[in-house]
């Protein structure tokens, strides 16, 4: 038997450029505080703790809750590339559906430094070698290493439907326009589709630099509970997981000669297809999504593997204005990565964070009228993809 697990509580703090932010203890603990004090409970209510992050040495997570509490309990270190913050939400909502614990504590942090990402050890393989192998005869050399994999993804939907680079340069808009509402956001200035397109070109006919989300810091968590606690001690039960899936590389994304599963596509279908399954509704009935747009190739690319557009159908999708308010789908209200910011441990809990306010109203300006049924993607290449429905 599976219990149903709720998010009991959530919490962020604003994030920030690199430079300005607290260090990572400081920033993780504000975080963690947040999410309990939404949730109603105490730290020494929690009986697992997942912590995300890519950028540090180990045990990082029990350093921060070091500073929220010491209670003995198990911590659990998740470093799964973009992904992790997700990931360390699988984990927790594992936990508690199998009925281990009752409470369960998930939370992400991320103390970045400026400029492109790269490899932390060079005396060894790279766990992404594979990947830019595959590349590596149709980028230009200069180009940075995450570029290269979701430019080349890029390329092949241009070619195979002939998408515009303006499809991508729109998504920007349309982030800087949803993060103008959005405190925690680190840019909330307001770009145009024609302030995008004349932008520094980072890889000619595939991407400007305002394309590419920027590295930040900042930190998020979320407090996972059982509904029989929830109910046993009154705590807001309203949001749960109606299903959820982490999904790794198939065969399809070396032997297919189809570029777009470098940047995750398959992986990232294969889960949003799990979920549908699980919860018994399909992307026709979501409301609200957070996905990883990380560039706003990705997000195009996204709207297909998550069915929220047929294949092929992302740039009428987005002419048609079907990804933002007044369309079908409200995609990224937080402004996304684009706009709100990339600290990759926490970007997981921080999609959480905007789709459990959402659905519980409390969205303020960012409100998605009617927000019922929500879906949550993110992405890490190496490879993970974690897609989690959400509903009230």
């Amino acid at each position: 038997m599976s219990q149903k697990v709720v998010v009991a509580g959530v919490g962020m703090i604003p994030f920030k450029k690199p430079g300005q932010s607290e260090t990572y203890p400081v920033m993780g603990a504000q975080a963690v505080r947040l999410a309990l004090a939404d949730a109603k409970v105490g730290y020494e209510s929690v009986q697992q703790a997942y912590a995300s992050y890519i950028f540090g040495d180990s045990t990082g997570g029990q350093r921060v809750l070091y500073d929220v509490g010491m209670t003995g309990i198990p911590v659990i270190n998740v470093h799964n590339n973009c992904a992790s913050g997700s990931s360390a939400l699988f984990l927790a909502n594992q936990a508690i559906a199998s009925g281990m614990v009752d409470v369960a504590l998930a939370f992400g942090f991320e103390q970045m430094t400026p400029g492109a990402l790269g490899d932390m050890y060079t005396d060894r393989p790279s766990p992404l070698g594979l990947f830019q192998e595959q590349c590596a005869s149709v980028v230009p050399a200069e180009v940075p290493p995450a570029l290269r994999l979701f430019g080349v993804a890029a390329q092949e939907h241009m070619k195979r439907f002939g998408t515009p680079l303006e499809s991508f340069a729109k998504i920007r808009a349309k982030a800087s326009r949803h993060a103008a509402n959005n405190p925690y956001a680190v840019f909330r200035n307001i770009v145009t589709t024609e302030d995008v397109m004349n932008d520094k070109v980072m890889w000619p006919g595939v991407m400007t630099r305002l394309m590419a989300c920027p590295p930040t810091c900042g930190a998020a968590a979320a407090v996972l509970c059982s509904e029989a606690y929830a109910k046993k001690h009154g705590l807001d039960s309203r949001v749960w997981i109606a299903g959820q899936a982490l999904t790794t590389d198939g065969p399809e994304t070396f032997n297919s000669g189809d570029m777009r599963h470098l940047a995750g596509f398959g992986m990232s279908r294969a889960a949003a297809n799990k979920v549908y399954e699980q919860a018994g509704i399909g992307a026709e009935d979501v409301n609200v999504v957070e996905l990883h747009d990380c560039f706003a190739q990705n997000e195009l690319l996204t709207y297909e593997a998550l069915g929220l557009c047929p294949e092929g159908g992302a740039a009428k999708f987005i002419d048609d204005g079907d990804n933002t308010y007044g369309g079908k789908y409200v995609v990224n209200p937080s402004g996304g990565l684009l706009s709100k910011g990339h600290p990759i441990g926490a970007t997981g809990l921080a999609q959480c964070t905007e789709l459990v306010q959402q659905l519980r109203g409390q969205a303020e300006k960012r409100q998605v009228e009617g927000a019922r049924i929500a879906v949550q993607h993110n992405v890490g290449i190496g490879g993970a993809a974690v897609v989690t429905m959400y509903r009230t």
